[in-house]
């Protein structure tokens, strides 16, 4: 109904868009983790998966939606057309490509995964393979395994600490 009736003008406001908000319930082990809140409201625009607002009830999550869609709106972006949505765009895997051979290696090693069953991009970082609240302990592993420290890697950018490995390794 709403996609029907976004041609009728053109100038779209989030109330035209078809909104879902849902209640989320954490499992036992997203409830124990250290580093995250889970936030217990989620509002979001239906096929728009990227336009979304999180709270503590059911008002701020659409308060934050809203907040969000006018960031969009006022960033001159176009808007899809209400019941449409925009396809899903995925960060580029330029840096971290160059090291494929290291990280095949290196998952299993460091963040026992493996690394063919992750899709990992330039902005994936340690900080995504857990939910403590450092990255030291992998820091230790990646110490143990190649002998090179990356502690200072505040970001935990996989691509800034494979290309450290590469270049210690490489120049020892």
């Amino acid at each position: 109904m709403k996609y029907l009736l976004s041609f009728t003008k053109k100038d779209w406001q989030l109330s035209d868009y078809p909104i879902r908000i849902r209640r989320l319930r954490p499992s036992a082990a997203e409830s124990a983790t250290q580093r995250f809140k889970l936030i217990p409201w989620s509002a979001q625009i239906i096929n728009w998966w990227q336009m979304n607002g999180t709270g503590d009830t059911k008002d701020e999550a659409y308060a934050d939606l809203e907040s969000q869609f006018a960031k969009v709106k006022e960033g001159g972006e176009s808007l899809p057309r209400p019941g449409t949505g925009l396809p899903i765009e995925f960060a580029s895997r330029e840096r971290v490509s160059l090291y494929d051979d290291l990280a095949e290696d290196f998952f299993p090693r460091v963040l026992e995964k493996d690394y063919r069953e992750c899709w990992i991009s330039d902005q994936s970082s340690l900080w995504d393979f857990h939910g403590e609240l450092s990255n030291e302990h992998l820091h230790r592993r990646i110490w143990e395994a190649y002998r090179v420290d990356v502690s200072d890697i505040e970001s935990g950018n996989l691509a800034e600490v494979f290309e450290r490995i590469e270049t210690r390794s490489t120049s020892s």
